[in-house]
């Protein structure tokens, strides 16, 4: 067995045992939280040169063989998901040593943080759809608990919502996964693509194809199933909404290209043309509602709905250059999304408030700061040569090469949307003057000279995260050749099944 497979599941969960077993120890678990998410960072980078290397990486646990045991699988695809995900469990780690309070910490924090990233990876390896639903559960469970921790009135608000939603979700998951092994006699996602293609039931199959899509639809908070996400989003502390926002929707989008790639492409024109039609309208509602907003976090919160309809974009044209585009696109908006969420849990420490109408002047004081939002920001609106642009390029491209013109239309108005947006940010807390009201500098839950004493932790991940966004910009080419190698691979499923089953197409 090829231990990189399983490293990505052992080493988060090893991490949250050790955690509380240092429950009484605050200290002891701020440091096991940022080996043990370098550590997964790391292992997640080697499987990922393992497999561009060597190609697939399957095993079966307890020598069972598939498509009876539990595979686990990692083609580039997921490979890149994990590593990201990696990157932004440390990026949340060394920024919650700044600013996670004592007493969420005493209450767990670590452990769940390590158990949600364990979900995370355990969706992107799992090689069968009960068992991503199993590890849709581990996730989630951790993320419901993260959401309410601390049992403020806003996030106890924004927790029942996004629990009431997610459990409708699981539940139409279940139901979904139940009919199809009811009718197919097989779970494993390799044997599904197999016997799909030569089954006769096609009405039945596009009915649990459109089940399948709005359980994870939901997930994913893709048009009309979003409401519940800038209604919980915004509340938990600024380190569990990163987290959220990197990584939570992207497991539902990872969990739609999938399936919609293996195992639903009996009849493409009609179920991919209804995904094409739902990114469009997620890109508007998103962008839309992010416009109407003045609150720092809950415009962000909307920006995730709309950049998600570029990701389905990808999916819903269905071609290897499109795919190419979708997850390339992916590890753009991860990391522009969780920069542009720390840079705002910054300025509410430094002014205590995330009112635009309220802050002003940050240029003047924290130039550094100013630069580290402008790179991300102008990133997700598509400015070149930041990554976002040769995201949106290579997506407005596949879709001018299949003649799907209204997306194409959508994606450029979106992102001009998304520029004014971020123009709003700039203008309302950077750029105009500081009001002359109680909100000042030092207002924060900590005094300024607090927040300063931290600001090396503070901005060290954001640092990191605004590197990398150049890197994938200025030098677009290997992250480029990944995407492709990844989309040839979700377009040609035959190495994908020989990998699992020991045999083709």
């Amino acid at each position: 067995m090829n231990v990189l497979l399983i490293l990505p599941l052992l080493l988060p969960m090893t991490a949250a045992i050790l955690s509380l077993l240092a429950w009484n120890s605050r200290r002891t678990q701020r440091i096991l939280s940022v080996i043990g998410t370098a550590l997964l960072f790391v292992s997640g980078l080697m499987l990922l040169e393992s497999v561009w290397q060597n190609g697939i990486q399957a095993a079966q646990m307890d020598a069972w063989p598939a498509p009876f045991g539990i595979t686990v699988v990692a083609d580039l695809f997921s490979a890149i998901m994990v590593a990201i995900a990696g990157f932004m469990g440390l990026a949340v780690a060394v920024y919650s040593l700044a600013t996670m309070d004592r007493q969420r910490e005493a209450f767990g924090y670590y452990p769940l943080l390590h158990i949600l990233l364990m979900g995370v990876c355990g969706a992107f390896l799992t090689g069968d759809l009960f068992n991503l639903y199993v590890w849709f559960e581990v996730m989630l469970m951790a993320s419901f608990v993260l959401m309410a921790l601390g049992g403020e009135r806003a996030q106890m608000e924004g927790a029942i919502k996004y629990v009431t939603l997610n459990l409708i979700s699981s539940a139409m998951f279940l139901a979904a996964v139940g009919m199809l092994y009811g009718v197919m006699g097989t779970l494993n996602m390799a044997d599904l693509a197999q016997k799909l293609r030569d089954t006769p039931q096609m009405d039945l199959l596009t009915t649990i194809a459109m089940l399948f899509l709005v359980a994870f639809g939901i997930k994913a908070a893709v048009f009309p199933l979003f409401f519940w996400l800038p209604a919980s989003y915004h509340t938990p502390p600024v380190a569990v909404s990163v987290i959220f926002a990197g990584l939570l929707t992207k497991v539902g989008v990872y969990a739609l290209i999938r399936v919609f790639t293996l195992l639903f492409v009996q009849d493409v024109a009609y179920t991919h043309m209804i995904i094409l039609v739902i990114a469009g309208l997620t890109m508007l509602t998103g962008v839309l509602g992010a416009v109407a907003q003045a609150d720092f976090r809950r415009l962000l919160a909307f920006h995730i709905i709309s950049q998600i309809g570029y990701l389905l974009m990808g999916l819903g044209l269905l071609t290897t250059a499109a795919l190419a585009g979708a997850v390339y696109f992916m590890v753009h908006v991860i990391i522009a999304k969780a920069s542009l969420f720390l840079v705002s849990g910054v300025v509410y420490r430094l002014r205590g408030t995330y009112d635009l109408k309220k802050l002003g002047g940050l240029y003047g004081r924290h130039p550094f700061l100013a630069i580290l939002f402008l790179i991300p920001a102008l990133s997700l609106a598509g400015v070149p040569p930041l990554s976002g642009f040769f995201g949106k390029l290579a997506l407005i491209q596949a879709g001018l090469w299949v003649e799907q013109y209204a997306i194409v239309a959508t994606a450029l108005v979106v992102s001009i949307l998304t520029l004014f947006s971020m123009i709003k940010i700039w203008n309302e807390a950077f750029w105009k003057e500081a009001p002359e009201t109680p909100g000042a500098e030092g207002s924060a839950t900590q005094p300024s000279s607090e927040v300063m004493g931290s600001r090396y932790l503070l901005i060290l991940p954001i640092a990191a995260l605004a590197l990398a966004i150049l890197f994938i910009g200025l030098a677009a080419e290997p992250l480029y050749l990944l995407a492709s190698g990844a989309a040839e691979q979700l377009m040609n499923p035959a190495e994908y099944i020989h990998a699992v089953l020991g045999r083709r197409l």
